[in-house]
């Protein structure tokens, strides 16, 4: 005998419709239902405004069984405690132990996570590796569902119509996307591998570590804050998205784009006079955006710092952060680490000496500028 079917409005979860939306909604409630939803499931997602995104959710999640966190450490061979803290590193949520939300992707991660262990790289640096992922592919999922959602929805749809078209859009791009993520990530270890040194220091000690001599930059939008209480998000928006665009048509080895940051961009080389004329360059490319685009300023400092996770510290970072607080817009203000270290091609003024705060001392500041007749880039 079939099983009963939900009286979906009895249930209360037709409330609020009429109508087209009200037809919408019960079809597909019908079809998750049909599907294996559980009721509960479907409550909750009408309470929170995520119906037309259930299909979508399970599909990502694939289907098969389900498996307990303690399931999947057994059977990968790994130790529970390290799923759970890589889970977190990644920027997920603390799975509950005892509840079966893992799913065969899950099991086959874990599986790769015990061949990489086996290979004799660390935990730790798996976990270190594992939080600089989850930040970028939450960036990049992010991005996927902006993309996703302006190109499928239209006004007007139903739950439905928008459920099956971000549907339709997820079928599509899933089998895209992982091997796209794979290609950027190897042009991008083979474009670190050639400007990276092994040094007879680095082999003799077997290890990376250890302060590296490097220029640092930041460049930032003029009065950002100001504009932030004059333009609305969507004029901010194509601001710092042409700054992105500007800084990934100006950069290019051996000064590497560490990361943007709203309204800056973090550079770092230790080709001093190419981080030079890189700021430089960027500050021009700016003043030709012409009316309505900010201008830039750019501060630069150089020291020994130390590369972990993606990211930059130490000394010259901090500094360089604090050098472009005081920069003029359209001006490139180094330290004196920097002035010394420059070759030919540029031409200097004194800044003056400044304290600058969390920074010991006062610093020796220098504004730079490209020499009369020497050529960019």
């Amino acid at each position: 005998m079939a099983p009963m079917a939900t009286d979906f409005e009895s249930e209360g979860l037709l409330e609020g419709t009429r109508g087209k939306a009200r037809e919408a909604r019960l079809k597909l409630l019908e079809e998750l239902a049909e599907d294996g939803v559980p009721l509960e499931d479907l409550r909750r997602a009408v309470e929170e405004d995520r119906l037309a995104l259930l299909p979508v959710e399970r599909f990502l999640e694939g289907g098969g069984r389900r498996y307990t966190l303690a399931e999947i450490a057994d059977e990968a061979g790994v130790d529970v405690d390290l799923l759970v803290r890589l889970r977190q590193a990644t920027g997920l949520p603390r799975p509950d132990p005892d509840e079966p939300t893992g799913t065969d992707g899950d099991l086959e991660s874990a599986r790769r996570m015990r061949k990489v262990l086996d290979a004799g790289l660390p935990a730790e640096g798996m976990i270190q590796n594992a939080r600089v992922m989850g930040l970028a592919m939450s960036q990049v999922a992010a991005s996927a569902n902006a993309m996703v959602g302006n190109a499928m929805l239209q006004p007007g749809d139903t739950e439905l119509e928008a459920a099956r078209r971000y549907l339709d859009a997820a079928r599509a791009l899933q089998p895209t996307l992982g091997p796209a993520l794979v290609w950027i990530a190897n042009l991008h270890l083979v474009e670190q591998l050639r400007q990276a040194v092994l040094s007879s220091a680095q082999l003799a000690e077997g290890t990376l570590a250890g302060g590296q001599e490097v220029s640092a930059s930041f460049v930032d939008l003029v009065d950002f804050t100001r504009l932030g209480q004059t333009l609305d998000h969507h004029q901010l928006s194509s601001l710092t998205t042409r700054l992105d665009e500007l800084v990934r048509e100006v950069v290019s080895p051996p000064v590497r784009l560490v990361k943007m940051i709203g309204d800056a961009a973090m550079l770092v080389s230790s080709d001093n006079d190419a981080l030079l004329g890189v700021a430089l360059e960027l500050v021009d490319a700016a003043s030709r955006e012409g009316d309505g685009f900010p201008a830039l300023r750019a501060g630069l400092a150089r020291g020994e710092a130390i590369s972990r996770g993606g990211d930059w510290y130490g000394h010259p970072i901090n500094l360089a952060s604090r050098v472009t607080d005081f920069a003029y817009p359209e001006s490139v203000l180094c330290s004196e680490e920097v002035h010394d270290a420059a070759r030919e091609g540029f031409a200097w003024s004194f800044a003056g000496e400044r304290r600058l705060k969390g920074i010991d001392g006062t610093v020796r500041l220098f504004r730079a500028r490209r020499e009369e007749g020497a050529r960019a880039g």
